[in-house]
C-alpha cells in the first residue's frame, strides 16, 4: 500500500490548496479526484449511512436527567440499536453554547464528556462520526434557551459569520475542540481513526459580500488544520444557494446538504403519497467549476411528520443518484423519552417505539452501500422497484429481497429469493417465511447451519398522534411485552425445532409445535431438531446475549380513534381504535342514532390492539349518530371520549360523551374540503411577505371560507392550495365512488377573473387536472370527471431546501380513477408569463364537493 504526504505538508508549510485528497496513514478516509471517499488502506469506496443523535446536548440530555435515567445508560443502549439496524455513520452539531465561553475557551463539562463516551461507545460498534463542532443554535427547543456560556448565545447566529470578535472566538474555539483529548479514547479526533472527517459548522445564516463568507470559511478551516487535522473538512453549500459560489471556493474538500422532502412540523401525521417528493435530489450547483469533483454529504435528511416506513430506501436512492458517500438521518430518538416524542416534534425515530420506520432505515442503509454513485432507476412509479428494493406507498413498506437478506418494514406477500440461502431476516408483521402477530420488529441472524440467533423487540402501539405539539405528560406510543405467536418457515430449520433464551432476566422457553411458538420480548437461540450448536460464535458488533428495551410497566387503558366526520346512510360503517394498557374481558361499541334505541355492539380484536365493530346499515339512519367505546376489565368500565372511569349502563352514569357523525343521505354531495372544519392543509408558497392566508365567512354565518393572496409571485411561485381528503371520505365511500363530477365553490380576490387549475391527485402520485376560470364573484363551478386529464402537481409540503423540484408531471396516459384519488390542489397563476408576476394574486374557496350528476 502507497501512502502520500504531500497534502498534508503543503497544509502545513503553506495556504491549502482544494485538491483531491491523498491516502494517508494518519487518515482512514479520503476524498479523491472525482468526489469519491475512498478507504485509504484498500482505496476501494467507503460509504456510510447512519443518524443524527443529541443525548449528551440541550433538550435531550435535561430530558433524559429529569427522568432519573443516566445518559452513559441511555447511550449504551441507543448505541446498541442503532448497530442492530446496521448503521455506520454518526453526525451531530456540537451545542458549541453548552461547552464553550464567550471568548470561545473550550469548556471541560458534562457535555463534552458524554460527546465523548458517546464517540468511545459508538467506536466499539465501528460506526464512524463526522464532527460538526459548531451549531449556532441555543440549547432550548422545544423549551426555551437556557442561559448558556458560550459564544453563539452572545453574538447570535447573524453575526456569528460577520463579526470579528465573534469569528475569533470560534477559531479560539476550535482550536482547543482539535487538540482536546476524549478521556475514554486516550485520542485526539484527529488521532481517532473512527472520526473520519469534519463539517465546519451547522447551517451558517450567511451575510455581507461573498468575498466575506469565502473569507470566513478559510479562517475556520485553517484554525482546524493547524491543530494538525489532516483529515476532509466540508461545508454546508444547501443552506444558502446565493453563496454557492463562495462556498466552493473555500479551501475545503467537499460539501453537506440537507433534505426534508414532506417539509417539517406539520402539526399532524401526513397523510397521502410522498414518494414523488423523492423521486430526485437535485443539485443546482454543477456549473460552478470549483464545486465539481468534491465530496457529497447529507448531514441532515427525514421524511418528517411521515409515520410509515416506505421513504427512507427511495431517499437513499435518490441520495446515490446524485453522488454522496455519506447520509445521516436526523434524528434518532433517545430511547429513554422517544414514548412521548418531546426532542423533535416533527421527527420521529427509535426502533422499539417506530419498528416500520427503524426497519426502513435499515434497508435504506443497504440500498445507500449496495447502489452505484450516479445511478438512476428512471422515474416514479418506475423506481419504486430499484436493484434489490422496493417501496410501495399503497403498502406501506419497504423491502429487500436478495439471496442472503430478507428485510420488510410491514407485511409482505413477497416470496424471498432463495429461503435456504437467507443469512438475515429482520422486519414487522409477517411474510412468506415468518408469520408474526406482534406489531414490534423482529431480526434472525443465521449462527451457522440449523442454528439462528431471533432477537424480538415489545409490541409498539400508538395512542396519540406523534407529530402534534409535544409534552412529557403526553404519551404517543406504548411498549406493550405481549406474548405473541410466532411461526417461521426456513428450509434450514424445518419443524419442531429448539429455543432456549439467551438475554440476561430472560427464562422463556417457548414450546415448539411444528413451526408455531408463542414469544415474549427478548433474545433466543433456535435449533433445528437434532443439531448440536457451537459453544461460542465469532464477536461482532451485536453480542449473541444482548437485548435492549423499555422494561415492562403497567400502564393506564389508553385509547386512540380517528372520529369519522361524516357518514353516508344506510350504509355499513367501520369504526377502529387502537387499545393499549391491562388485559380487557371485553371491547363495545354503544351507539345512538338519530332514530331508533341505542345499540350495543361488540368490537373484534383484529391484531394487537387493534379493535373494530361494524355498525350495520339500518342502524345508519339520516341525521346524527353518537358512539361511545367501552372498555371492561373484570367488573371495572373505561368510558371513551374521556378516559371516564364509570359503567356506562347505569342509570346515573355521567358524563355522557360522545363522538358525534352526521348520516346524510345517499347520493348526496361528497365533502372534499370544507374551511370550517378542515384545517390540515398545504399552501405554496409556504410563508413569506407579502402572502397570506386568512379566512372569512360565507353566505351562511355558520361557515368560514380559506383566502390565498400574494401582493406578486416572485421566481416559479403560484398561489397553491392542496388537501388530502382520503381520510375524510372513508364515511361516504359508497357515494364517493359513485361520483362523477367535481363542484368547487370559489372567487378571484385580486382581480377581476383569474385562470385557477383543479387537479386530483392519486395514490400513485399522479395527478389529473382541469383548467377553470374564477370571477370576481362567488360561483360554483362544476368539473366532470372526464375533464380530468393527466397534468400536474405542487409538491407540497414544500420539500426543503428550495432548490428541490416543485412540480410533479404525470407522463403517463392513464385515465383517472376516482377510486384512487386522495388529494385535491387548487391553484392559480401556473400559466402565468413573466410581466404578469408583479401584479396581485387571489383566491377565496367556499367548499369542494364531489357529486354525482
Amino acid at each position: 500500500m502507497r501512502y502520500y504526504y504531500l497534502v498534508a505538508l503543503l497544509a502545513a508549510l503553506t495556504p491549502y490548496f482544494a485538491v483531491a485528497q491523498k491516502a494517508s496513514k494518519k487518515n482512514p478516509v479520503y476524498i479523491d479526484k472525482q468526489g469519491t471517499f475512498r478507504w485509504a488502506d484498500t482505496n476501494k469506496e467507503a460509504v456510510f449511512f447512519g443518524v443524527n443523535y443529541t443525548t449528551p446536548f440541550a433538550h435531550a440530555y435535561r430530558a433524559i436527567k429529569a427522568r432519573g435515567i443516566n445518559p452513559e445508560d441511555a447511550i449504551r443502549q441507543d448505541v446498541y440499536h442503532m448497530a442492530r439496524l446496521g448503521l455506520d455513520a454518526f453526525r451531530v452539531h456540537v451545542w458549541d453554547t453548552e461547552i464553550s465561553d464567550l471568548e470561545g475557551n473550550l469548556l471541560s463539562n458534562e457535555h463534552l464528556r458524554l460527546y465523548d463516551f458517546l464517540l468511545a461507545e459508538l467506536k466499539k460498534r465501528n460506526i464512524k462520526t463526522i464532527i460538526t463542532p459548531i451549531a449556532f443554535w441555543g440549547n432550548g427547543y422545544p423549551e426555551p434557551d437556557e442561559q448558556t456560556p458560550g459564544f453563539s448565545r452572545f453574538y447570535g447566529r447573524s453575526k456569528l459569520t460577520t463579526n470579528d470578535s465573534a469569528i475569533v472566538a470560534q477559531e479560539r474555539y476550535l482550536t482547543q475542540f482539535f487538540q482536546h483529548v476524549n478521556p475514554y479514547t486516550q485520542l485526539t479526533y484527529q488521532a481517532d481513526p473512527d472520526i473520519i472527517a469534519v463539517e465546519i459548522n451547522n447551517e451558517p445564516a450567511h451575510s455581507g459580500s461573498k468575498a466575506g463568507v469565502t473569507n470566513y470559511i478559510n479562517r475556520l478551516a485553517s484554525a482546524i488544520r493547524n491543530t494538525g487535522w489532516s483529515k476532509p473538512v466540508f461545508y454546508n453549500i444547501s443552506q444558502g444557494p446565493y453563496y454557492a459560489d463562495a462556498v466552493a471556493s473555500a479551501k475545503v474538500d467537499g460539501f453537506s446538504f440537507q433534505w426534508y422532502p414532506s417539509g417539517l412540523v406539520a402539526g399532524t401525521t401526513l397523510a397521502g403519497n410522498y414518494l414523488p417528493h423523492v423521486d430526485n435530489y437535485t443539485i443546482p450547483f454543477d456549473t460552478i467549476a470549483a464545486y465539481r469533483n468534491k465530496g457529497l454529504m447529507v448531514y441532515e435528511f427525514d421524511a418528517a411528520d411521515i409515520l410509515q416506513g416506505y421513504m427512507y430506501p427511495a431517499m437513499a436512492r435518490s441520495f446515490r443518484q446524485a453522488g454522496m458517500g455519506w447520509a445521516t438521518q436526523f434524528a434518532y430518538d433517545p430511547m429513554a423519552i422517544a414514548n412521548v416524542n418531546t426532542e423533535y416534534q416533527t421527527h420521529y425515530l427509535n426502533l422499539a417505539y417506530t419498528p416500520s420506520k427503524a426497519i426502513s432505515l435499515l434497508i435504506a442503509a443497504r440500498a445507500f452501500h449496495k447502489l452505484p454513485r450516479f445511478k438512476t432507476f428512471g422515474a416514479y412509479p418506475a423506481d419504486s422497484v430499484f436493484d434489490v428494493f422496493r417501496v410501495s406507498y399503497k403498502e406501506a413498506l419497504s423491502e429487500l429481497n436478495d439471496d442472503t437478506e430478507f428485510i420488510y418494514s410491514n407485511t409482505t406477500r413477497t416470496k424471498p429469493r432463495q429461503a435456504a440461502k437467507l443469512l438475515n431476516i429482520a422486519g414487522v408483521g409477517s411474510s412468506p417465511v415468518v408469520t408474526y402477530k406482534g406489531t414490534g420488529a423482529y431480526f434472525i441472524d443465521k449462527l451457522e447451519s440449523g442454528v439462528y440467533r431471533l432477537e424480538v423487540m415489545p409490541d409498539a402501539i400508538s395512542v396519540n398522534d406523534p407529530f402534534e405539539r409535544a409534552s412529557p405528560k403526553k404519551i404517543v406510543t406504548r411498549l406493550a411485552w405481549n406474548p405473541n405467536e410466532m411461526q417461521i418457515n426456513l428450509p434450514d430449520l424445518g419443524s419442531d425445532f429448539a429455543i432456549k433464551p439467551l438475554n440476561a432476566g430472560n427464562s422463556i422457553t417457548p414450546e415448539v409445535n411444528g413451526v408455531t411458538f408463542t414469544i415474549l420480548p427478548g433474545t433466543y437461540q433456535v435449533t433445528r431438531k437434532g443439531k448440536q450448536a457451537a459453544q461460542t460464535y465469532p464477536a461482532t458488533s451485536i453480542g449473541l446475549n444482548e437485548f435492549v428495551a423499555p422494561a415492562p410497566v403497567t400502564a393506564p387503558v389508553e385509547l386512540f380513534h380517528k372520529p369519522v366526520a361524516t357518514a353516508s346512510a344506510s350504509a355499513p360503517l367501520s369504526i377502529k381504535a387502537n387499545i393499549s394498557g391491562t388485559d380487557f374481558t371485553e371491547v363495545s361499541l354503544l351507539i345512538a342514532p338519530a332514530v331508533g334505541r341505542p345499540r350495543t355492539l361488540p368490537m373484534q380484536k383484529k391484531a394487537t390492539a387493534l379493535y373494530e365493530a361494524i355498525i350495520p346499515e339500518e342502524a345508519m339512519t339520516e341525521g346524527t349518530l353518537n358512539y361511545r367505546i367501552v372498555i371492561k376489565q373484570g367488573e371495572r368500565f373505561t368510558v371513551f371520549p374521556g378516559p371516564v372511569s364509570e359503567n356506562p349502563f347505569t342509570w346515573d352514569a355521567w358524563p355522557t360523551n360522545f363522538w358525534t357523525l352526521r348520516v346524510v343521505p345517499r347520493q348526496s354531495a361528497v365533502e372534499l374540503f370544507n374551511p370550517t372544519t378542515d384545517r390540515h392543509f398545504s399552501i405554496y408558497p409556504v410563508w413569506r411577505r407579502g402572502f397570506t392566508t386568512s379566512y372569512g365567512t360565507a353566505v351562511n354565518p355558520a361557515h368560514a371560507t380559506l383566502k390565498l393572496e400574494a401582493t406578486n409571485l416572485k421566481g416559479i411561485e403560484q398561489v397553491v392550495f392542496q388537501f388530502v381528503f382520503s381520510e375524510k371520505v372513508k364515511g361516504r365511500l359508497p357515494d364517493f365512488l359513485n361520483g362523477n363530477t367535481v363542484m368547487v365553490k370559489a372567487r378571484a380576490t385580486k382581480s377581476a377573473a383569474e385562470d385557477a387549475t383543479i387537479t386530483l391527485i392519486d395514490l400513485n402520485g399522479q395527478s389529473f387536472s382541469a383548467a377553470i376560470k374564477l370571477t370576481d364573484q362567488f360561483q360554483e363551478v362544476a368539473i366532470p370527471l372526464s375533464a380530468f386529464k393527466p397534468g400536474e402537481a405542487t409538491l407540497l409540503p414544500r420539500p426543503y431546501p428550495p432548490f428541490m423540484p416543485l412540480l410533479f408531471k404525470n407522463n403517463s396516459l392513464n385515465v383517472l380513477n376516482i377510486a384512487d384519488a386522495e388529494r385535491i390542489e387548487v391553484s392559480a397563476a401556473k400559466q402565468v408569463n413573466e410581466h404578469e408576476r408583479d401584479r396581485p394574486f387571489g383566491f377565496e374557496l367556499e367548499y369542494i364537493w364531489l357529486v354525482h350528476r
